[in-house]
Formats: C-alpha cells, structure tokens, sequence
C-alpha cells in the first residue's frame, strides 16, 4: 500500500474510530436519560427523610426529599412522590412498616437514610440493625429501582458524647458503602464533604440538619443521580465556623443535654419513642406541590426550592 493510500486509510479509521465513540456517548446519554425519566419517587427513613427541623411542626417540615421531589419534577414533570419518613424510626422499624409499603407503590426512585437512631441507641442491638439494613437494602435492590442511599457524617465531630458512637458509626458506614457498591445504588458520601464540618449545617442537637443541611443533601443526592444541573459544590465548606468558642460550645452542650438528651433519655425509659402516635407526612404517591408557606420560612440557599 502506498504512502499517501495508508495515510488516507489510517485517516479514515481515526474518523471511524471518533464517530464511533460520539455515537457511544450518545447512546450512553440517551440512555441515562431515558431512564433518569423518573415518575414514582418514594422516600423512607427516619428524621432526616421526614425533615426535622427544616421548618418546624406547627407548620410543617420540609427535608432534603422533599426538595428533591420538587427539584426532580422541574425535570420531569408528573412526578408523583411518597414520603414515609417517620421520625425516631429504627432500621428494624424501616424494614418491617416502610419497605413493604414502600414497595407495593413500584417505585423507579427510592432514597434511604436510616441508621444513626441505631448508632445512638444503648444495648447490644446493633448488630441486628445492620443485618436488618443488608436485608433493607436487599429487598429495595431487586425492586429494579434506582436507590440512592448516604453515609452518615461524622457527628461525633460536635457532639459531647460523639466518641462513645465512633465505633458504630465507622462499621454503618462501611456496611453502607459495601451494600452500595454490591447492589450498585447511587451512593452520597456525607461523612468525607468538607461542608459536613460547617457548624451551621447542623441543628442545635448536631445530629440533624439545619435548613441548610437538607438543601445540601438534596444538592448532593440530585449529583448521585447526575441530574442536569448538579455538580459537587454541595461538598464543598461554605467557610463558616467549624469549631466553637469554649463558651459557645458549653453553652450549646447544656442546651442539647436539657433540650434533646433528657428529653430523649426518659423516653426511652419509659419504653417511648419520638415517633410514637406520629404518621407518614406522604403516605401514598401523589403529584409535587411546592409547600410555599414552609419553604417561605426557609433561607432559600440551595437553589433547589428556588425559581
């Protein structure tokens, strides 16, 4: 073959070889797309599904599922959401009352964050938690969903008695991530994003979000899912402060131990939870509505409630 022939014929493979990789890529888009078509979204969990503290019970709460609800359907519109989120809930209690509900509704989009109610629970249980979190993750993996599940932030970082759950919390989450890379969930690691370390990300209690926690955490589950718009800046510190002042900080330990330790200590004295007498704020799939009078008592900082 001569020299200008072979250049020509090299020329033409190179051109070959491009279009094929752009028509891969294509493909690999519509596909994404197609099945990021997302019309059923169920959530189950706990407090942090339910939205504790990011706006309050008089009310109503919203949370980072409710955020992601409304940020999915500005894509795709009709999307019909659940929320079954109570909070208080064990990984035992998930299992046994939201799952089964959860699945009877043939979700194609599912987020769980359950877990830290086990972390922090006395006794000798928590082994059985994680293996009821396998079974969780199991039964949620063969719905054929797209499940989007998180690691826990490190609280003990804040709180008082932070060191003494250290232990459970590194084996939850290394459970966490092993289930998620063996049933291929969408995984969001909380507990290595900077901004996890930002004082004001947390509520008083420093174990659930504040009104800007949960809009990071929706920013952070809408990337999992490599929703157009998303990226990482969710992770990224907002440059507030991450340590207290000695004052501040004794000041805000009696606060959480008068306002959530006791309070949460004799309940469970007593045999009580938080979520005794409560119900699912969405028990069953229906059409996104904004909630304009919550989100109106909400700093509007994560660009998810926004226009």
């Amino acid at each position: 073959m001569g020299t200008i022939r072979r250049q020509r014929y090299l020329s033409h493979l190179d051109a070959s070889a491009d279009l094929a990789v752009q028509i891969a890529i294509s493909l690999g888009i519509v596909r994404e797309a197609i099945r990021a078509n997302y019309s059923r979204y169920v959530a189950i969990g706990d407090s942090q599904t339910e939205g504790l503290w990011d706006g309050d019970d008089v009310v109503g709460v919203l949370g980072f599922a409710d955020r992601l609800a409304v940020m999915v359907d500005s894509l795709y519109p009709g999307l019909h959401y659940a929320n079954l989120a109570i909070r208080g809930k064990l990984v035992g209690d998930v299992l046994t009352e939201q799952v089964p509900t959860a699945l009877e509704m043939r979700p194609d989009l599912i987020t769980v964050c359950i877990g830290m109610n086990d972390v922090i629970q006395p006794g000798r249980s928590f082994g059985r938690a994680l293996a009821d979190l396998d079974e969780v993750y199991a039964l949620l993996a063969a719905s054929g969903a797209t499940v989007v599940t998180t690691t826990f932030p490190n609280v003990a970082q804040f709180l008082p008695m932070g060191r003494l759950v250290s232990g459970r919390l590194s084996r939850i989450n290394g459970a966490i991530t092993a289930a998620a890379r063996r049933h291929d969930f969408r995984l969001v690691d909380l507990y290595n994003a900077p901004s996890m370390r930002d004082v004001d990300t947390w509520d008083i209690d420093r174990v659930h979000a504040s009104p800007k926690g949960h809009s990071l955490f929706a920013a952070a589950a809408a990337e999992a899912l490599n929703l157009p718009g998303s990226n990482h800046d969710w992770a990224i510190s907002g440059g507030g402060p991450r340590k207290l002042s000695f004052s501040d900080r004794t000041y805000g330990q009696m606060r959480w131990a008068q306002g959530k330790f006791m309070p949460w200590v004799w309940r469970r004295l007593r045999g009580m939870s938080s979520a005794d007498g409560r119900v699912p704020k969405r028990p069953r799939l229906e059409p996104v509505v904004p909630n304009e009078e919550i989100a109106a008592r909400i700093p509007p900082s994560s660009g998810i409630l926004d226009p």
